[in-house]
């Protein structure tokens, strides 16, 4: 994700130079341009157009055009909206689990909290690349775990994360290190992991029906190869221009939706979810390894006393 300044009207205004959005549309506005340009030379210069006045169906095309691009754009950004709040979820919960394992595990237990300060980050890292290309082994911090070996064995790393969690809970409640009780609070983080997974799956694998993306292609070139034969007469050769500039506006909407439909990528415009694993992994490492989980437990030991 591109940060930027919403009240900075001029830098904005002026940065479609350097936007992909906009190198992606030039090739379409080219090929628009010279079509729309051999049309008005062949109708000027060669077979004058007489269209009769009245009633300009492009006018009504257009409206109708224009909602339906409204809409693809509105489902688009759902789906970008659902992505991040979903990762918003995860990172609340990573939180939320390192701060309830720094209450439960003793300050002793520096393998328990080294495993647990790495795992669940591991976990988000592993998520934001399972919704790409596959998982990075070496964004992974693996060292105090015991599942390295495992990860070139198995299709989804992090359900094998969340299953040597489960299983590391298990036996802290087969220890007698934790209780009943507090099995079932950290339990109930681990199945949100899962279920953020999957919610995060369904936007990913699940896109914009074909037909319906087709569709709404094949409509906004139609409508533009064919505007040049209601303005040409009242245009002329300004025709040229108008309809370039029409191009940039519906192409733009239908591949800004595009580009947003599928948040998890690597396009400027999709979520910083390398950031936000970062910022969790040293939030979660500070509570858990860091001095918060040390001060946090010496305070205990003195109220206790």
């Amino acid at each position: 994700m591109i940060p930027y300044n919403p009240k900075n009207w001029l830098t904005l205004i002026f940065n479609f130079h350097s936007s992909q959005m906009m190198r992606n549309m030039i090739p379409t506005m080219l090929g628009i341009g010279i079509l729309s340009a051999g049309m008005t030379w062949f109708f000027t210069a060669i077979v004058p157009l007489n269209m009769p006045e009245g009633l300009n169906i492009h006018t009504f095309v257009g409206i109708v055009l224009g909602l339906v691009l409204v809409f693809r754009t509105n489902t688009a950004y759902d789906r970008w909206w659902e992505g991040r709040r979903q990762f918003g979820a995860l990172t609340n919960c990573s939180r939320n689990m390192a701060l309830k394992l720094n209450a439960m595990l003793p300050t002793q237990d520096h393998e328990s909290r080294q495993f647990f300060g790495k795992t669940i980050p591991n976990f988000y890292f592993a998520l934001k690349e399972h919704l790409r290309d596959g998982v990075k082994k070496d964004e992974l911090h693996l060292d105090a775990t015991d599942y390295a070996d495992e990860l070139g064995k198995v299709r989804h790393v992090p359900n094998l994360i969340v299953a040597h969690m489960q299983d590391r809970i298990n036996l802290m409640l087969r220890q007698k290190i934790i209780e009943g009780d507090q099995y079932r609070v950290l339990n109930d983080d681990l199945v949100t992991m899962i279920d953020v997974a999957g919610a995060c799956e369904r936007i990913q694998r699940t896109p914009i029906p074909i037909s319906y993306s087709i569709f709404i292609k094949q409509i906004v070139i139609i409508y533009l190869l064919s505007m040049p034969l209601s303005t040409i007469t009242s245009l002329g050769y300004y025709t040229i221009p108008m309809v370039m500039f029409t191009t940039y506006l519906l192409a733009g909407i239908e591949l800004l939706a595009e580009e947003i439909e599928d948040p998890f990528g690597l396009d400027p415009n999709d979520l910083d979810t390398d950031g936000m694993a970062a910022n969790v992994r040293a939030q979660v490492q500070e509570i858990l390894i860091g001095g918060l989980g040390i001060s946090q437990n010496i305070r205990l030991n003195k109220l206790e006393s």
